[in-house]
């Protein structure tokens, strides 16, 4: 290898390093969307997640991972979820057994709500499920499960380059299909890079 194409790979690795740090930064501050690398298997294969800081650690979903059940059939005996045609999402593989919402508005529902960004919020709690289905499902997407990392531990993901970061934007959040929506990020990031 010539002392000049050495020159430009230990460039190349510096700023792939500078970027990867600042992105790190950039997580601990905001909400972003985790795009995982074609590599990534298991469970995250093909994931997109939107991820948000939450104390030192944090929080999100899988947002393209809609399951064939929809909330009329999970809860059968609850009349306002039979009107929901919308599939539950995968959302992560903690706490599978219970369904969150998302709703995309700038005012808190109330209930034990989280919120995202100016303009979502995470329902924790049943009740507050259940209001939203009640009177606004139209701006919600329900997942069963959730993300979560300890403190460090997505940093650490990200050194290890596991995600490409994109800006979060609530459309691709909400998008109406999700078919694609990986590979579009993908290619997205690649050629950010």
């Amino acid at each position: 290898m010539s002392f000049r194409r050495y020159c430009q790979l230990v460039f190349a690795a510096a700023l792939l390093l500078a970027s990867s740090a600042v992105r790190a930064a950039d997580i601990d501050a905001s909400p972003v969307l985790l795009v995982a690398k074609p590599e990534l298997g298991d469970f995250y294969r093909n994931a997109v997640i939107f991820a948000r800081p939450i104390g030192d650690g944090h929080i999100g979903f899988v947002v393209n991972r809609p399951t064939s059940l929809t909330m009329g059939q999970a809860f059968p005996g609850h009349a306002p979820s039979q009107k929901l045609s919308e599939p539950i999402f995968l959302g992560g593989p903690v706490r599978p057994d219970a369904v969150f919402a998302v709703v995309h508005r700038s005012e808190n529902p109330g209930g034990r709500a989280i919120p995202l960004s100016e303009d979502m919020f995470l329902i924790v709690d049943a009740a507050t499920v259940d209001r939203v289905i009640e009177q606004n499902a139209s701006g919600a997407r329900f997942f069963a499960g959730l993300v979560a990392w300890h403190p460090g531990e997505l940093d650490s993901e990200l050194q290890r380059g596991f995600w490409y970061v994109v800006d979060h934007d609530p459309r691709l959040v909400f998008r109406k299909s999700t078919d694609g929506l990986w590979e579009e990020l993908v290619d997205r990031s690649r050629r950010a890079l």
